[in-house]
């Protein structure tokens, strides 16, 4: 499926929940690990705010990509942010959704104009 680039360049993006790794399978507890490096993938929690609306998503991004400094409540900066639509048969019943991805989150700052 098709990769969307997400402009970030006017949203306000607040972390929610720190960064912890990725369970690519919930029973047996297997860590996700990216296809190509192998590396350990990471999931984040942020609120993406922008022209008014917001969204709770979770982002995947590479275990070298998490920044130190990371806060809770804090705004974060999501290099490189695409996302993939993907839709499975789980169960039996037809589920799809949106899968988010960036090269790496770090501390941002709050875009001109939208302070308090």
């Amino acid at each position: 499926m098709r990769t969307i680039r997400v402009e970030t360049s006017t949203a306000t993006i607040l972390l929610t929940e720190a960064p912890e790794p990725k369970v690519r399978d919930r029973q047996t507890g297997e860590i996700a690990k990216d296809a190509t490096s192998g590396e350990t993938l990471m999931k984040v929690g942020v609120v993406y705010i922008d022209e008014g609306e917001s969204s709770l998503i979770h982002v995947t991004v590479p275990e070298s990509g998490i920044t130190e400094g990371l806060a809770l409540g804090a705004p974060v900066s999501l290099p490189g942010l695409v996302a993939r639509p993907w839709e499975s048969v789980f169960n039996g019943q037809q589920r799809h959704g949106i899968a988010y991805r960036a090269a790496a989150v770090a501390p941002g700052a709050v875009p001109a104009g939208m302070g308090a």
